[in-house]
């Protein structure tokens, strides 16, 4: 399991990378700028999560692979930036991959730390959405999670059902697979159809 998990960490950076990279672009930032960012976005919600465990030891700090697959990501997000536009909005596409391997790799971790089941949900959220949260605090916008999108409750459902499959006692690679590409599918659909939370607001009238 806790290798399965470290690649699955593994490639959540790798595509946060190229998130954080894009939009960094998308903001003509400089490429010392560009790795700025998609450091920040590949490694801070783990960051945050590893820093409420008092136990646990933040990730990257003792791990180089994560330090060049985050390079990585950049330098192909930089190189490459025309071809990654295969899909219609590529930023969400990476996000969304990026969101459901984090998810699922922050509730193992509360599992592995013997955490409530809400606990474990919350750390996943955490992981999956607050790279993101930091990275456009850093570009100057406000972040999705704090936009009416679906976004965090996608996250928190994909790590319920997360929990759900490992009480069944779902086996590898399916325990995995599951969520992670519910999560990548619901927030592609959200995004293409527009699919939002309720306001709070009404609607401003001429």
């Amino acid at each position: 399991m806790e290798t399965i998990i470290e690649h699955i960490n593994v490639m959540g950076s790798f595509v946060f990378a190229i998130s954080g990279a894009l939009i960094a672009m998308r903001k003509k930032l400089d490429p010392f700028g560009v790795l700025i960012v998609a450091f920040v976005t590949a490694v801070g919600g783990g960051t945050v999560r590893d820093m409420l465990l008092s136990k646990r030891d933040v990730f990257w700090l003792f791990d180089t692979t994560i330090i060049y697959v985050i390079l990585t990501g950049a330098c192909i997000a930089m190189l490459f930036k025309d071809k990654l536009r295969f899909f219609d909005k590529p930023l969400f596409f990476y996000d969304a991959v990026g969101l459901g391997l984090f998810t699922i790799t922050g509730v193992q971790i509360g599992i592995d730390a013997s955490l409530a089941p809400m606990i474990c949900i919350l750390l996943g959220t955490i992981t999956g959405v607050f790279g993101g949260v930091i990275r456009d605090i850093i570009v100057n916008e406000i972040p999705v999670i704090f936009k009416k999108e679906i976004y965090a409750t996608i996250s928190i459902a994909g790590g319920a059902v997360y929990l759900i499959l490992v009480r069944l006692d779902v086996q590898n690679p399916y325990l995995q697979i599951i969520p992670i590409l519910g999560i990548i599918i619901a927030r592609i659909i959200a995004v293409k159809y527009n699919i939002s939370l309720p306001t709070i607001y009404k609607k401003d009238h001429d």
